[in-house]
């Protein structure tokens, strides 16, 4: 064994490097130390739906703002006939209050408190 070759020797051990880098998943220019950096690509993560019965939430929810709207449309329309500035504005921020509760009442609340606080204040006054 004594008669080998350098050559042979440098050509068995390169082919030795580059079979164990196919085999062990090492690169394939030889060397151990190439290293590159791969990424895997994933898609936009999709919406996750955590409440299933959205429909009877907003149901109830519009349930619990149509007596608060209710309620400012009567303060709104009692503004148009006495203390506007008053009752109109608690007709606007309890109309506001039952938007936001889901009830459609509150817009006109809100729209006839507006209408009452404007004529209360600058139109009345001159009559």
């Amino acid at each position: 064994m004594a008669d080998l070759d350098p050559k042979d020797v440098e050509k068995n051990q390169f082919q030795k490097e580059q079979n164990d880098g196919q085999i062990y998943g090492v690169d394939n220019f030889g060397t151990k130390d190439y290293r590159e950096e791969t990424a895997a690509e994933i898609a936009a993560p999709a919406p996750i739906r955590l409440n299933q019965g959205t429909n009877e939430k907003n149901e109830t929810r519009a349930e619990g703002g149509t007596g608060i709207g209710l309620a400012a449309i009567a303060l709104s329309i009692l503004s148009l006939f006495v203390f506007p500035v008053l009752f109109g504005a608690a007709g606007i921020v309890l109309g506001f209050i039952a938007r936001a509760r889901g009830a459609k009442t509150g817009t006109w609340a809100i729209t006839i408190g507006a209408i009452s606080l404007i004529l209360g204040m600058f139109i009345l006054p001159f009559f």
